[in-house]
C-alpha cells in the first residue's frame, strides 16, 4: 500500500472482505465480489440440507463397508429454515428452497421488508427446522452463533454454515453435536484449514466440506465478470454498487 500513493480502489473475487477490512487506506475504495458466487454457494446449501435429512453420509460410510441397511431418513419438503443473512446468498438459497415448498425467515442486521432484524434471531430460532448461515465476518457476526444461539434451536435441528467459520463458536458447536442435539453441515470451520486433530473431524451428525461451496468451474469466469462491472463503475466515476460495509 506504501509502494502506491495513488491507488484508489481495491477489487477483491471473493464475496468475503474480512482480511482486507480496516487495512486499507481510508481515502481507498474497497470492493468486494458479491453477486459473484452466491448460486453457486447456495448448491452446496440445498446439497448440504438433503444430504443431511436424507442421511446420505450414512449410507456413504455402509457403502464403504458392503453394507445393506436401510433406515428412515427425512425430507426437505414443507421444512422451516431460518436464513441468517439477507444478501445475494441468502437471496439464491431462499429462492432454490422455494421450490421444495420450504419456508424460509430471513433475517439480517436490521429489519426490513421481508427481513426480521438480528435482534429477533433467539424468539424465532425454536420454530425452524434448520439455520443457515450465509453473513459475512464483520466485528458484529464474530461468534454471533454462540452457545446460547444454539441453545434456541429446537433438538433435531440443522445448523448449516455457508459464510466464515469464526461466525460459528466452534466449542459450543461441537458441545451440541456430540450431545447429540443438533446436526450440522459446515463448509467453513474456525480455525481454517481445520487441523487433523480437531474434535469436529470425529463430531457426531457433522456433514463437513473444506470450504468448496463456490468452487465450480465457472467460479473465476462469474468473479471477473462483476470485477469488470465494478472497475467500469470506477472507471466512469459513478459509485460502487459493492462497496464494502458493515451490514449483512
Amino acid at each position: 500500500m506504501k509502494a502506491m500513493p495513488r491507488l484508489e480502489l481495491v477489487q477483491l473475487l471473493s464475496a468475503g472482505a474480512e482480511i482486507w477490512t480496516g487495512k486499507v487506506p481510508r481515502a481507498v475504495q474497497l470492493s468486494d465480489c458479491r453477486g459473484a458466487h452466491g448460486a453457486a454457494t447456495a448448491d452446496w446449501v440445498l446439497a448440504a440440507l438433503l444430504a443431511t435429512w436424507r442421511n446420505i453420509p450414512h449410507f456413504m460410510r455402509d457403502q464403504l463397508q458392503g453394507r445393506w441397511s436401510p433406515s428412515p431418513v427425512d425430507d426437505l419438503d414443507g421444512k422451516r429454515v431460518l436464513i441468517l443473512g439477507a444478501g445475494d446468498i441468502a437471496s439464491h438459497v431462499a429462492r432454490r428452497l422455494a421450490a421444495f415448498e420450504v419456508t424460509t425467515t430471513m433475517v439480517g442486521r436490521t429489519p426490513r421488508p421481508g427481513v426480521h432484524g438480528v435482534e429477533e434471531v433467539h424468539r424465532l430460532l425454536p420454530a425452524h427446522d434448520a439455520c443457515v448461515v450465509v453473513v459475512p465476518l464483520t466485528d458484529a457476526t464474530r461468534g454471533l452463533v454462540d452457545a446460547g444461539f444454539l441453545s434456541a434451536m429446537p433438538r433435531g435441528a440443522v445448523l448449516v454454515n455457508a459464510g466464515r467459520g469464526a461466525v460459528v463458536n466452534t466449542g459450543a458447536l461441537v458441545a451440541e453435536l456430540s450431545s447429540g442435539r443438533l446436526r450440522a453441515a459446515l463448509d467453513v470451520t474456525d480455525p481454517e484449514p481445520l487441523p487433523p486433530e480437531h474434535p469436529l473431524w470425529r463430531a457426531p451428525g457433522l456433514l463437513l466440506t473444506p470450504h468448496i461451496g463456490s468452487n465450480t468451474p465457472g467460479a473465476l469466469v462469474r468473479a471477473y465478470r462483476v470485477a469488470a462491472e465494478q472497475i467500469a463503475l470506477f472507471g466512469a466515476g459513478r459509485p460502487l454498487t459493492n462497496l464494502v460495509h458493515d451490514g449483512y
